[in-house]
């Protein structure tokens, strides 16, 4: 059953949209980054990117949420994806707070701003009791967005990726 509710309403600075197939550039571009994606197995190629798109496409319609591309405010540039998806840890399913900023837009506070907003609308719209973001534990930056968004680390695990540190907060 589709919880359909649409991206967050955005923040002062940034705008929140679903994605399209016409953002298959910009969406490999910054999983094809190798400073994005350090943290991960390996940068995507576009056919992946493509299916990322695909991937969050279904999400919407399945779940009413997914990732969102997040843009400027002023000017529509695209900064990077942000938004919830459930995801498996250890038998459990969870929904997820994800977050990929463009290496250049980095450290201008752009993820703290769209993951709060996400978190905000997975309590306030879509009523979801937890939250948790599954982080490499190598990736400080991305624990230092959870722990500003209010998640705490809870414990270690593997995950699909290989090492992960799962972030987790009761949002109600």
């Amino acid at each position: 059953m589709s919880r359909k509710t649409g991206p967050p309403p955005g923040t002062a600075r940034l705008v929140f949209r679903e994605m399209t197939d016409e953002d298959l550039d910009a969406i490999a571009g910054l999983l094809g980054d190798p400073d994005v994606m350090r943290y991960y197995p390996r940068p995507k190629d576009r056919s992946e990117a493509r299916g990322w798109i695909e991937w969050n496409q279904d999400l919407y319609r399945r779940e009413g949420f997914g990732l969102w591309v997040i843009a400027l405010r002023e000017t529509g540039e695209f900064v990077g994806d942000c938004g919830l998806t459930p995801q498996e840890v250890e038998g459990t399913v969870d929904v997820e707070v994800g977050y990929h900023v463009r290496a250049d837009l980095q450290g201008h506070g752009y993820a703290t701003e769209a993951a709060a907003a996400c978190r905000d609308h997975a309590r306030d719209v879509l009523g979801i009791a937890r939250l948790i973001a599954i982080i490499h534990p190598d990736n400080v930056p991305s624990q230092r967005v959870a722990e500003k968004i209010g998640l705490s680390h809870e414990r270690d695990t593997v995950y699909a990726t290989g090492p992960a540190r799962v972030y987790a907060a009761w949002l109600r």
